[in-house]
């Protein structure tokens, strides 16, 4: 069982900033997310895509926006528990609150914050017949450990910065990397774009436009995939390990609409005052909630964490009297 202060479910910025803010408070934090990795959309879909209105950045990429706040959040020494669903939560008799994720794994806190931004990220899955027989077996959605695919052959479907930055990636892990994009255009950042011509070039992987993949074969794990081209009548085949179809995520509130919280038009409804849902205890901050007013920027989820970890201090400490101190007068490492 994991112990700490504040549960944080979503790992994206608002998410990680709140680790920041719950620090100066000497409050212990641990994020759960679902995907592998911290960042939310940010670092899934679009990690290369400038933003313009984080105060004191005229423009900062999105993927740096990220690892500037990992930086800035390591002196709290935050937990996480990655690549795992927030699937259900219990109360116990002290007070505290049980998150268990789809693994089993508990996570024990008198605190929750849920900081899911749009929700759950569900893989956008292409129609094609049979593909979840060989999910798992040859088929993934998100990439989880990129050592899984050393010294094998791997088909990537996509035309975006996910599909064109992994190719790029496994070129130099995978026996080979075939890159399928049913259109000639990419979504991606036009220095992958290039970087992976220019890689086509040197032989290092292959690029397949105007196609898209339409069988998946095998018998108990994927051996190979069906490819159909623009204008042709028949599908040829390629022989691969694993096939990756890197469309991007759909985001859904998941089991979240299961743990009785008040939900308005897919988003939870919180007071101001702190952020604090229709459960003591329980906080949404972000895009994952709904109030008058309510702005999707990632700036007002930073104001909305500010205040949620006062009134999460509170609960813990009831008769402790909490004194705002400022950075600039204590720094980091003084609070």
């Amino acid at each position: 069982m994991i112990e700490t202060d504040i549960i944080i479910i979503g790992a994206g910025p608002v998410g990680l900033f709140t680790v920041f803010e719950a620090g100066l408070l000497k409050l212990r934090c641990h994020i759960i997310d679902v995907l592998p990795q911290v960042g939310g959309q940010l670092s899934e879909i679009y990690p290369k895509k400038p933003i313009y209105d984080i105060p004191g950045f005229p423009e900062i990429l999105a993927g740096d926006l990220i690892d500037n706040l990992m930086k800035q959040i390591a002196p709290f020494k935050p937990g996480f528990t990655l690549g795992e669903k927030a699937e259900r939560i219990e109360s116990t008799d002290d007070g505290h609150f049980l998150v268990i994720t789809d693994s089993g794994l508990i996570h024990k806190a008198p605190n929750i914050a849920i900081a899911g931004g749009l929700g759950v990220f569900e893989p956008r899955k292409p129609p094609i017949p049979n593909l979840e027989k060989f999910e798992n077996k040859g088929v993934d959605y998100m990439i989880k450990d990129p050592e899984t695919y050393r010294n094998k052959k791997i088909v990537i479907a996509g035309g975006g910065d996910s599909a064109l930055d992994w190719t790029l990636f496994l070129k130099d892990i995978a026996a080979s990397v075939t890159l399928i994009h049913r259109s000639g255009e990419f979504r991606g950042h036009l220095d992958s774009v290039q970087k992976v011509m220019d890689a086509q070039s040197k032989g290092e992987l292959s690029l397949i436009t105007h196609s898209e993949v339409k069988e998946v074969c095998g018998t108990n794990t994927l051996n190979a995939v069906g490819v159909l081209t623009k204008d042709a009548e028949s599908v040829y085949y390629i022989d691969t390990d694993y096939f990756l179809p890197l469309f991007g995520l759909s985001p859904k509130l998941g089991p979240i609409a299961n743990w009785n919280l008040e939900i308005e038009k897919n988003a939870i409804k919180v007071n101001t005052r702190d952020y604090s849902t229709n459960v003591p205890g329980i906080f949404a901050i972000g895009d994952i909630n709904t109030y008058d007013g309510k702005l999707k920027l990632i700036l007002c989820g930073f104001h909305e964490a500010t205040l949620m970890v006062q009134s999460a201090f509170k609960r813990i400490y009831p008769n402790k009297n909490l004194v705002l101190k400022y950075t600039t007068v204590n720094g980091v490492n003084g609070f």
